[in-house]
């Protein structure tokens, strides 16, 4: 006798297919017929976890949430330019995972009021993670930046964050969010955030930035 899977495991192999299939196809175009036989399930089963599309969505926005949450809380230890690429590109890289939410993302939130909090809450965060990381800079001499320009700052970075791959996407619509191409996307993001900070950054950091930028984007 074959023995059942747990009802958690189930779930969660649900909410992987359903995550593979927004993100290749964009949520609009994946129903939960789809989920369920690309899982080899009955739409029953796939109901009895997930009584509602939007409920796949939130759950996926919760570990989106949570992933985040995990990396933003080393923004306060960001001390130099090479930290700051590596803190922005690991963003990016969670970004990523989760693309379909930032492709799809205004269409989701004018479908879904539990999403358009969760994610408010979302730009919050990140925003609150940024200043935290110009204020370590500062902190460590890497950036020198007027107290009343940190918060339009900040808030210029989180919004090349949350709209690169969109503008990824409008580049080159059948290639830009392809896996075979996430390691260039993501790159160029992280390098563009980064230079919002050239102007505030001390000489020797802006040269590393420079450094930086033709390593990586080669």
């Amino acid at each position: 006798m074959t023995e059942r899977k747990p009802r958690r495991r189930t779930a969660e192999r649900i909410l992987e297919t359903t995550l593979a299939l927004f993100n290749r196809f964009g949520e609009p175009n994946v129903s939960t017929t789809l989920i369920s036989a690309e899982l080899g399930i009955s739409p029953g089963n796939l109901y009895y976890h997930y009584p509602a599309k939007d409920e796949l969505i939130n759950s996926l926005c919760e570990r989106h949430e949570r992933a985040l949450a995990e990396l933003l809380g080393a923004a306060d230890g960001v001390r130099h330019v090479e930290d700051a690429w590596f803190f922005l590109h690991s963003l990016f890289e969670i970004i990523w995972q989760y693309r379909f939410l930032y492709r799809d993302l205004n269409d989701l939130l004018s479908k879904n009021r539990v999403l358009e909090t969760r994610f408010q809450a979302v730009l919050q965060d990140k925003t609150r993670a940024i200043r935290q990381m110009l204020a370590s800079l500062s902190r460590h001499g890497a950036v020198q930046i007027d107290a009343r320009e940190v918060e339009p700052t900040a808030t210029s970075m989180v919004v090349v964050l949350t709209y690169w791959l969109s503008f990824e996407y409008v580049r080159d619509p059948r290639h830009a969010l392809e896996p075979d191409n996430a390691q260039q996307a993501l790159l160029r993001g992280a390098g563009h955030v980064l230079h919002l900070l050239a102007p505030y950054l001390v000489p020797e950091q802006r040269q590393h930035l420079i450094t930086l930028m033709e390593a990586y984007q080669r």
